[in-house]
């Protein structure tokens, strides 16, 4: 499941980034000097390294990681990039200094470890000194079950998690639980740890759609059975396993990358190649036909629950409830050309600039009117899990048929099912065959457009 960051960590790895590349460049070009081609040789040892770090995960540091998986892994990311270094003196200089390809990799590890290191113990000593960058975190299930992860926490306050609660079940079971989700709710607790042994099937479910509608990180304590499995995720913290009990794929740093700038490339053909000329058009047309803007603006809710302001081509006449209601399909304030645009989708192109400025993604769950989230919430389990990541100008729910107006309870059931789906089966070919099935109901015209 997603665990949300504080309000710097997200700038951590970007720094960790634009910090290496930096090092391995001065090395390359001024200090350990080895190619006369400067510029090729910088871009070949930059994609190198980027690339050997992301498949090795050379980035993926977090709070409850150990040093000794870091120096495994920077064990491999020397070996990889040693290898690449010179395989590329062979190609352009024939082995002539294999000596400073060596110097310069063991000094560029050197520096870049030392750095990853000193910011690892930094974060640690800086949460003990100054009592910031916690993450609040309760524990649910028996006092066998549940003492090891209490006494890591209790212990180890320099990794960052703050035992506020331990809510044992060892009496009065169902009263504990729904204490824990009224504790978690009031206290805006972070993660919540339950012992899997303790809870039947039916309690973990329902725990799960409290944790996914609340935005709030869920993770297990395993039992003997699930440590012998190959098909569990484990986190270890210190050598105690847990489990997340959801896996969100486009959590993990290669995949953000791709995601990324997948949404920056399609966007910019979009708006360059379509909205550069459609937009004066469109503000021809839709002037003439009503008086008003050229854009409808609405306050909808993105990743991690942001409220951000959606764009779309404008196709209803102004009214005051504009931001509460939804066009229905007899709804008489759709202008001539807004009925349209809606049948063909055009209003939604505008969108794309919100993909471009980071709020939206090409593909994704749909994103709702904050004033109809909570009344979505209420009619399904799971609804606010869509939030886990970004919203989409499509997704897997509009190409099976759920897009438009919520009819029916069934309607927003199997639109958050797909959603789900999507977000923990995301691949960029899942995203590109929805895309292209968009494309194909677009031309078709679909049925639910209005």
């Amino acid at each position: 499941m997603k665990t949300n960051t504080g309000r710097y960590s997200g700038y951590i790895r970007p720094f960790s980034y634009v910090i290496d590349l930096i090092i391995i460049n001065i090395l390359a070009l001024y200090i350990v000097p080895f190619h006369t081609n400067e510029i090729v040789y910088s871009f070949f040892i930059s994609i190198a390294w980027f690339s050997t770090a992301f498949y090795l995960g050379f980035y993926e540091v977090y709070r409850y990681t150990k040093v000794i998986s870091i120096l495994n892994c920077a064990l491999k990311q020397t070996f990889i990039f040693t290898l690449f270094c010179l395989a590329l003196e062979l190609y352009y200089s024939e082995f002539a200094n294999q000596k400073r390809v060596v110097l310069f990799v063991f000094a560029s590890l050197f520096l870049v470890l030392s750095i990853k290191i000193f910011i690892y113990y930094f974060l640690r000593r800086y949460r003990v000194l100054v009592g910031r960058n916690f993450r609040t975190v309760v524990l649910l299930g028996n006092k066998k079950n549940t003492n090891p992860l209490k006494a890591f926490f209790t212990e180890n306050p320099d990794y960052g998690y703050k035992l506020i609660k331990v809510f044992t079940l060892e009496h009065h079971k169902t009263e504990k639980i729904e204490d824990c989700v009224s504790f978690v709710s009031e206290n805006k607790i972070d993660e919540i740890y339950c012992a899997t042994a303790d809870l039947s099937d039916k309690q973990i479910r329902e725990i799960i759609n409290f944790a996914d509608n609340n935005l709030k990180t869920l993770k297990f304590i395993p039992d003997e059975k699930q440590m012998l499995s190959r098909n569990v995720k484990f986190e270890y913290y210190d050598y105690i396993p847990v489990i997340p009990s959801r896996n969100i794929l486009q959590d993990e740093t290669l995949n953000k990358i791709i995601k990324r700038g997948f949404d920056l490339l399609f966007s910019a053909i979009i708006i360059l190649g379509v909205l550069s000329w459609l937009t004066p058009i469109m503000a021809i047309i839709i002037k003439i036909d009503s008086k008003g803007p050229l854009f409808f603006i609405q306050k909808r809710n993105g990743l991690n629950y942001k409220v951000f302001k959606c764009f779309k081509f404008r196709s209803m006449e102004l009214n005051n409830e504009e931001n509460k209601d939804l066009a229905l399909i007899n709804n008489i304030k759709i202008t001539k050309i807004g009925r349209f645009i809606r049948k063909t989708s055009i209003d939604e192109l505008p969108q794309f600039f919100n993909v471009l400025w980071g709020d939206m993604s090409v593909v994704g769950p749909r994103p709702h009117p904050t004033s109809h989230n909570d009344k979505y919430a209420l009619m399904t389990n799971n609804f606010m899990a869509r939030h886990f990541v970004k919203p989409g100008i499509t997704g897997l729910a509009q190409t099976k048929g759920y897009r438009g107006e919520v009819e029916t309870e069934e309607d927003i059931v199997n639109r958050v099912k797909y959603d789900v789906f999507y977000l923990e089966n995301w691949s960029i070919l899942l995203d590109i065959k929805i895309i292209v099935n968009t494309l194909f109901k677009m031309l078709k015209g679909d049925e639910k457009a209005y």
